[in-house]
């Protein structure tokens, strides 16, 4: 009673368990999970599986056999066998009886050559009444045949230390029982002598004890078989070498997992062979440490197979110079595995289930269901769908069972089930239940589909919580199938998948909280008839007949109901959207006019009297090649020395090579003699060298692409002369011996000489012209050229004009000249131009057209395609003369990048090895003989992104300050981001020579150039790089840099580790010093990382100060502006005009504006700066605010090129400090500390230290204003355009008058120079200063905008020098110097308190 009693409480829970097996599929899991709930008599799922299965067995004749099988349940099952499919019956059988456990039991297994009644597969049968029946896997019994030998030993011989192989072959179920004798006697195996898999004997390292006579027995359980004696000699060792011969070469194997597999490879030769194993090409590691062991005789053992392992295994013996190989595969095949088990279900009548089982195995194993013992067959109600899964519809009590999936190959079978339960619906609540619903009606009926609609139970007319199941079966079928109506209320449903032509019977009931009411009367509706249209004509074929036809046959429908009337071909081009038709009255048709070496798919559709039919499938095929029906592109020759001339061109175009090109055809012959033809067939390279030519001689070459079916068309001739004698051309040209200029009035004739030097190579010559500068316009012309004309130009215009001589190296010195053209009236010039320049030919008067419609075509991140047209050509664009194009391209970054040009003699030229990401712009000209065109309009295109090609640099680690547990890691930009880059990826660990994926990562979305690391360890030594990423990918990882966190926590010192590169690379030491202090408020860096606040009596005391200072500056500058009434203050404005042109400054229109101070200095230093990573850097003027309350913290939303023009720095910036020239190109600005109460000022440079000076050591100074930027750290040197850099000769030297040069006399710029601090005690060396910039009236003022391409004119200096010489009077000056140091003393007394 207690185990009934349990198994009811156990019943109770499996409610719960219902909804963790596999839901039901459609409209019946959604009744199934209502109707399931109010079960009110649940019962439990019965344990039912096998213990022990059957395994699959060897005997031999008269030998015993048990077939093993052991079944588990609460009811004792009952056990029985099946052979071959089919029951024993054991009441009445002698020789097999059944087990107690369920095992059979086979004494004295019969087998003959012709009675075999034991061998076979067998198995088990487990029976439980009133519950069902499950079925063990397929076992299969094998006997082994009569003892029999393949092969026999044969009497042979081996030289001492070599290897012998004697044959004894069985068939593989014999193979185990097979043993060798020697003399008679057994041989036990050792490490020389090997029984092989197959039977053979190995015998290696022969010694005189292994000669004897041999023989193999085989052991069948009664007396064994002897094969023939054979003898082994062993021969003494060989003196001279002998031929290297395999004697057992491998076979190939297959095996199961976890077995072994033996590959023999036994050879003889002398000196003795080395035997070594590859697999699928690698070298197998047979040291004995592994699965792979190599034994004697050079025989390959795998220990433990597995699937991996399968492939080409290749043995090769060396011995002495001979080689030899063999091969044998390995198949490795795995028995059938489930992945998923079919699971329990419990489920009512009328509902739809699905079991579940998904299998995997070697062959793919094959999968049939079993139901109570019996095979599963598919019907209309029983499916096998996705392949492996029993969906079972319209459920009755019948199919109440266990199902079993059952899984097999030619390995092996398993098996796995699962429980059905048909619940009984739980009797209704009290309460009333809807009636009938009434008029149920077919309002929709199709060939496999019917809508049914009805109206709500008269018991509840509205029907608005009424929920519907709708049962349908087919006629004269006791199994339905349920639907249920999506939502309640609803009174219609659409049921699906019906068969055509097929009589139905439907039946509605209605449902509320009391459960299920009255069925409807059954209604019965046929479905439709199909049109009965043509299927898929079977065995479509398509094959190419030529290069541009393709026949396409077939055969009539076997589905189709009716006479075929005709069909439709479609074809479609591959890779094109656009698919053509024909229509075909036969069973096949010719297509033609299609494209050569083109690959096409084909389909065919019959049509009958009710229209189209099923299509075929997609049928490929590729029309045949030709040969090539347009020439090579891009013909260029390049005359490398007095005998050789370098060919180069680009293969025909895609649409036009008609195959796969085989080869190129070069002809070429002396001008001279045009019958004389010489052919070379080179290979599928895109460039010749052809040597041995004759000195001083003209060539003409022309190339034409080759495919397997001959030769295209050719190129026209292009032609070369070989140099007379072989020059130099390591070196740039020497500059040409003269030029002459000829103006005209809207063109200018230029004629030169060679460079004197005649033994370097001169490749052509670059013309380069402009107004005012020669840099405008450049044009390349041919070595040969000696004169050119420039055309399309300004009449009275002056313009200088450069010729320079170039060759492979670069181009040599430029010779200048310039010329006016003359004015419109001017006709004489013709005749001037005949009679006084004889050795230059008149001008042609008609210029080439220029190319048009020139369109850039982007490839790859190097390669852009350009295209153009040509006017001047007929309308098919065809080029008949000698004519060719010129193609030019360059970027903007940097502003000072050189043209490239490259020649092209068709319409299109394909531009390599561009850098990625990068904006190019081109232009094309055309030359034809001595005329050419100007260049085109210029096309634009921008190369595809590529990965990150180098890592961030310039990285940095410093600790926060306060938080010493925290650092922050700085960097810079990749130098070749070759992308906009989308984020970093910062890796650290404590251990430098640690894997990188045991590396702790840290993300940086956006292109953010600072990031916090927090919680780290104290006094612990981190290693940090840094990888960037944009939309192609990772770059690569910067050098690891070191950082070690300070020792102890303490919030009043700010740590001095400085990060350092771990291999010499990495940071540049950035010291903040002790005194450093952060932005007040608090307020973020420019990169988002907060900086520690300060405290609040500090921030009174720099308010207070702030106001105090304001309010005596502004007293200042009012009672001065009221003084300057003199003459000098006129001068002064004059002096600033000139010198800053129309720039106004915001404010004041009386004010003074000083003039820039870049006049005031002796001496003006050029020092290099980095390139800008910004494409086109712009120089702005902004304002420093002009108090306090109008500084701009920058936050984390700055533009991104700010971010990449800032490294170390934190705190704030103002919007001034964003506008220097070190901020705009790029230049990594040093360490600066802010004034607590001013704005922040731009830095001030002038000794090469990384040290900041304590702050006792600092003696405040008026700053200078600034040219626009701070000037360049000394340690920082880094390559670009010069940039003016200010050293003033005395700290207060900017305020006075510079002495100006004695008059006449050159202004010379390279005056001595004084540090720009004042100067300090022996003891106390220099470092940095912090300083206030109080303008020269005590105010604030902006910077001046000074823009320094290049040191200005002297004379303009020297102008500039004098209009500003009395701009103050020395006793003011030393008045304002007097108040300005005051006040310079009480800001810092109060900076400092």
């Amino acid at each position: 009673m207690a185990a009934r009693r349990a198994r009811r409480l156990l019943g109770s829970l499996c409610i719960a368990l219902l909804f963790a097996q596999p839901a039901p599929t459609g409209a019946a899991a959604r009744s199934g999970s209502r109707s399931l709930l109010t079960e009110s008599l649940v019962r439990t799922f019965t344990p039912f599986y096998f213990l022990v299965e059957p395994l699959d067995v060897l005997s031999v004749r008269g030998a015993s056999v048990i077939m093993n099988c052991s079944a588990h349940c609460e009811t004792p099952p009952k056990i029985e066998w099946k052979k071959d499919g089919t029951f024993l019956n054991l009441v009445s059988d002698d020789r097999r009886q059944l087990l107690p456990d369920g095992s059979l039991l086979i004494n004295s297994v019969v087998h003959s050559k012709h009675n075999k009644p034991d061998e076979g597969y067998y198995q088990c049968v487990a029976t439980v009444d009133s519950l069902g029946t499950i079925v063990s896997r397929t076992a299969k019994l094998t006997v082994a045949g009569l003892p029999r030998f393949t092969s026999q030993p044969e009497p042979s011989s081996v030289r001492r230390g070599g290897s012998a192989v004697l044959g004894c072959e069985v068939t593989a179920e014999l193979a185990p029982l097979l043993r060798w004798e020697r003399d008679r006697q057994a041989l036990a195996p050792d490490g020389r002598v090997l029984q092989l898999p197959s039977g053979a004997l190995l015998i290696a390292n022969a010694s005189d004890t292994d000669a004897g006579i041999y023989r193999c027995a085989l052991d069948g359980g009664g007396t064994p078989k002897y094969s023939d004696e054979a003898e082994l000699k062993v021969l003494p060792d060989a003196e001279e070498p002998q031929s290297l011969a395999l004697l057992k070469p491998p076979s190939s194997l297959t095996r199961l997992p976890g077995q072994s597999a033996v590959f023999p490879c036994v050879a003889a030769g002398f000196p003795p062979p080395l035997i070594r194993w590859t697999r699928n090409e690698e070298e197998l590691p047979t040291d004995g440490s592994g699965r792979f062991q190599l034994l004697a005789g050079g025989v390959l053992e795998i220990r433990d197979v597995a699937e991996a392992d399968a492939g080409t295994f290749t043995c090769i013996a060396e011995s002495g110079n001979d080689t030899l190989e063999a091969q044998a595969e390995l198949a490795v095949q795995v028995p059938p595995t489930f992945l998923k088990r079919p699971a329990n279900i419990y489920a009512h009548e009328s509902m739809d289930i699905v079991f579940e089982c998904e299998v995997t195995g070697k062959p793919t194993p094959t999968v049939k269901w079993v139901k109570n013992g019996d095979v599963v067959i598919p019907s209309d109600y029983f499916k096998i769908v996705k392949e492996h899964n029993l969906q079972v519809l319209g459920l009755v009590k019948s199919d109440e069972g266990f199902y079993q999936c059952i899984a097999e190959n030619d390995v092996g079978n398993a098996q796995a089930g699962a429980q059905l339960i048909i619940l009984d619906l739980a009797p209704a609540t009290a309460g009333p239940l809807p009636s009938a619903p009434r008029d149920v009606v077919a309002t929709l009926v199709s060939t496999r589909f019917i809508r049914l609609t009805w109206r709500p139970p008269a018991s509840d007319p509205q029907g608005d919580n009424l929920t519907y199941s709708i049962f349908y079966t087919k006629e004269g079928i006791n199994r339905e199938r349920v639907e249920n109506t999506s939502r309640p209320g609803e009174t219609q449903v659409m049921i699906q998948n019906l068969m055509p032509e097929t009589v139905y019977v439907f039946r509605v009931v209605a449902q509320n909280r009391h459960g299920p009411g009255e069925s409807s009367a059954p209604l019965k509706v046929a479905t439709q008839p199909e049109v009965q249209l043509p299927g898929p004509a079977p065995n479509i074929r398509a094959f190419s007949g030529s290069p541009t036809s393709v026949t396409v046959t077939w055969e009539t429908p076997l589905s189709g109901n009716g006479d075929i009337q005709n069909y439709k071909l479609y074809y479609m081009e591959k890779g094109q959207d656009t698919e053509q038709d024909v229509d075909v009255g036969g069973l096949s048709h010719t297509v033609s006019g299609l494209r050569k070496f083109t690959e096409y798919s084909f389909r065919v559709v019959a049509y009958n009297k009710h229209g189209p039919g099923v299509s075929t499938h997609d049928v490929v095929v590729r029309t045949l090649s030709d040969v090539p029906s347009a020439p090579p592109q891009n013909l260029t020759l390049e005359v490398r020395n007095s005998k050789s001339i370098l060919l180069q061109w680009q293969p025909p175009p895609a649409g036009t090579q008609s195959g796969q090109i085989t080869g190129y055809k070069i002809r070429y012959r002396k001008v001279s003699r045009k019958s004389d033809v010489t052919e070379s067939v080179g290979g599928t390279q895109l460039s010749q060298l052809i040597e041995g030519l004759e000195r001083g001689t003209e060539y003409s070459f022309r190339v034409a692409a080759m495919t397997i079916n001959g030769t295209g068309p050719a190129t026209d001739w292009v032609t070369a002369e070989t140099f007379e004698s072989d020059l130099d051309e390591t070196r740039v040209p020497e500059v040409p011996s003269s030029l002459h200029v000829r103006p005209l009035v809207t063109s200018i004739v230029v004629s030169w000489t060679p460079p004197e030097n005649q033994d370097v190579v001169v490749r052509g010559y670059a013309i380069g012209y402009g107004i005012g500068s020669p840099h405008a316009q450049t044009i390349k012309v041919d070595y040969k050229q000696r004169y050119y004309t420039i055309e399309n130009l300004d009449p009275s215009s002056h313009y200088v004009i450069t010729l320079k001589a170039f060759n492979n190296v670069g181009e040599g010195i430029p010779l200048y000249e310039s010329a006016v053209t003359r004015p419109h009236s001017d006709t004489s010039e013709v005749d001037l131009f005949v009679i006084n320049a004889p050795y230059t030919p008149v001008p042609d008067p008609s210029p080439m057209m220029p190319p048009v419609g020139v369109q850039a075509s982007i490839l790859s991140h190097d390669t852009i395609r350009i295209t153009w047209a040509d006017n001047s050509l007929p309308k098919n664009q065809k080029i008949t003369d000698a004519r060719f194009y010129t193609v030019r391209w360059k970027t903007n970054i940097p502003a000072n990048t050189k043209y490239k040009t490259a020649n092209a003699t068709t319409l299109s030229y394909l531009v390599t090895g561009l850098k990625p990401n990068t904006l190019y712009e081109f232009s094309v000209m055309v030359t034809k003989g001595r005329r050419s065109s100007t260049w085109s309009m210029t096309a634009h295109g921008t190369t595809f992104e590529l990965v990150p090609t180098s890592p961030p640099k310039d990285v940095t680690v410093v600790s926060k300050e306060g938080k010493p547990r925290t650092i922050i890691v700085n960097w810079q930009p990749p130098s070749e981001a070759n992308g906009k880059i989308t984020g970093y990826i910062i890796y650290y660990s404590t251990d430098v020579n640690a894997e990188i994926h045991d590396w702790v990562i840290e993300p940086v979305v956006g292109n953010r150039l600072t990031h916090q690391i927090q919680e780290l360890t104290l006094d612990t030594p981190y290693f940090f790089k840094i990888q960037a990423r944009n939309s192609k990918g990772m770059g690569p990882m910067s050098e690891a840099v070191q950082f070690r966190t300070p020792k102890a926590e303490s919030s009043d010192k700010m740590p001095n580790d400085q990060a350092s590169g771990s291999a010499g690379k990495g940071s540049r030491p950035v010291d903040l010093g002790p005194d450093y202090k952060p932005p007040l408020g608090g307020s973020n860096s420019p990169h988002g990382s907060p900086t520690s606040p300060l405290d609040s009596n500090m921030l009174l005391v720099i308010i207070v100060s702030v106001g105090v200072i304001t309010i005596v500056i502004v007293v200042i500058v009012a009672v001065f502006c009221t003084r300057r009434t003199t003459s000098h203050q006129k001068k002064k404005r004059a002096a600033c005009k000139s010198v800053n042109g129309s720039h106004k400054y915001k404010g004041n229109s009386k004010d003074v504006k000083p003039p820039d101070l870049w006049i005031h200095h002796e001496r003006l230093e050029l020092k290099p700066i980095d390139k800008s990573p910004d494409p086109n850097p712009i120089m702005t003027d902004t304002p420093i605010p002009r108090n306090s309350q109008d500084i701009t913290p920058v936050d984390n939303s700055m533009d991104s090129n700010i971010h990449q023009r800032r490294n170390s720095y934190r705190g704030h910036e103002s919007e001034d400090s964003m506008s220097t020239l070190a901020g705009r190109r790029g230049m990594r600005p040093k360490m600066m500390m802010p004034f607590d109460s001013q704005p922040p000022q731009q830095s001030v440079r002038n000794t090469p230290s990384t040290d900041t000076m304590p702050a006792a050591a600092a003696v405040p100074s008026a700053e200078l204003p600034e040219p626009e930027g701070p000037f360049l750290p000394a340690e920082e040197e880094p390559q670009g355009p010069p940039t003016a850099h200010v050293r003033p000769s005395h700290p207060l030297k900017s305020f006075a008058v510079p002495a100006v040069p004695p008059t006449g006399g050159p202004f010379d710029p390279a005056l001595p120079s004084t540090p720009l601090l004042t100067q300090q005690a022996p003891g106390h060396p220099v470092h940095a200063v912090k300083t206030a910039s109080i303008g020269t009236l005590g105010r604030t003022r902006p910077p001046m905008p000074v823009v320094v391409p290049s040191a200005p004119e002297v004379q303009e200096t020297t102008r500039m020098l004098e209009d500003s010489e009395s701009s103050y009077e020395p006793d003011e000056l030393t008045k304002e110097m007097a108040h300005l140091e005051g006040l310079m003393k009480d800001l810092n007394a109060i900076t400092t308190a």
